[in-house]
């Protein structure tokens, strides 16, 4: 795993350097005063995690970590500083994580290993569908893999709207936003959703789906959801909730707003 620090102050990269170098995974440990040398950096050499400070003189944290997701979007980003009040901003690009200094060693390492993908809600089930953090669904602890990707995207929505039924207009003006709903693109939805329920045939989940009159819904006593456990009160995953939801799609963001509100208070 490669990590990257980047703090204006030296003492404080050198201590989170120190602090993560301590860490079994952490195969490369590199530090930056500059954020523009951290960022060309990036570029060159993509980062599994980010811990970036975010009141920094020459590109602010928020913005650095934007342009560090436009060069390379699977680094996870952890936000490191004294400031809590720009915890709401910071949240605007889909933190893995938002720690304030002085950070133990403890909470850094629970905070990386979330951001790496060691730790995940516990959800003992057949199908498990996980929203925090990107979308998707395992089949016995297994990935499922999508032929399409607005096929994956259909489902993550219908995901979203937790068993509510969704018409075929409806489902493509949320994925599809400003696009014409004219006869070329009602075929284009026909493929998507034929992909999708045939995906679901492949791996012998199609009941997890339900399509009637033109209304698509899930089942959600089908499976499990690390997102409707949030809802339930589930103290765990609420716990384990970072501060993504299906961060691939804009759509979602106003749920992941939902979301972060709940965090905030409890």
């Amino acid at each position: 795993m490669r990590i990257i620090c980047v703090d204006d102050e030296p003492l404080a990269m050198e201590y989170t350097v120190g602090q993560c170098r301590l860490l079994p995974r952490a195969d490369e440990v590199k530090g930056f005063t500059s954020e523009q040398e951290a960022l060309d950096d990036c570029r060159s050499h993509p980062a599994d995690v980010a811990i970036l400070d975010i009141n920094m003189p020459e590109i602010d944290g928020i913005t650095l970590a934007a342009r560090i997701k436009e060069a390379h979007p699977q680094t996870a980003i952890l936000f490191l500083t004294a400031y809590k009040e720009y915890a709401f901003d910071a949240y605007a690009v889909h933190p893995t994580g938002y720690l304030l200094k002085p950070v133990s060693q403890e909470k850094l390492a629970a905070e990386v290993a979330y951001a790496s993908g060691e730790q995940h809600p516990s959800m003992p089930a057949h199908i498990h569908i996980k929203t925090f953090g990107a979308f998707d669904v395992y089949v016995d602890d297994r990935p499922i893999s999508f032929k399409l990707a607005k096929a994956k995207e259909l489902l993550a929505y219908l995901v979203d709207k937790q068993g509510s039924g969704v018409t075929r207009t409806e489902l493509f003006a949320a994925v599809w936003d400003d696009s014409l709903y004219d006869r070329r693109m009602q075929k284009r939805l026909d493929v998507y959703i034929r992909s999708l329920r045939e995906t679901l045939q492949e791996y012998g989940i199609s009941e997890i789906m339900e399509m009637e009159k033109g209304v698509l819904r899930v089942k959600t006593d089908t499976f499990v959801c690390d997102a409707y456990l949030f809802y339930s009160g589930d103290s765990d995953t609420i716990n384990a909730y970072r501060g993504e939801y299906m961060s691939s799609y804009a759509w979602a963001s106003m749920t992941e707003a939902i979301l972060y509100w709940r965090t905030t208070n409890r």
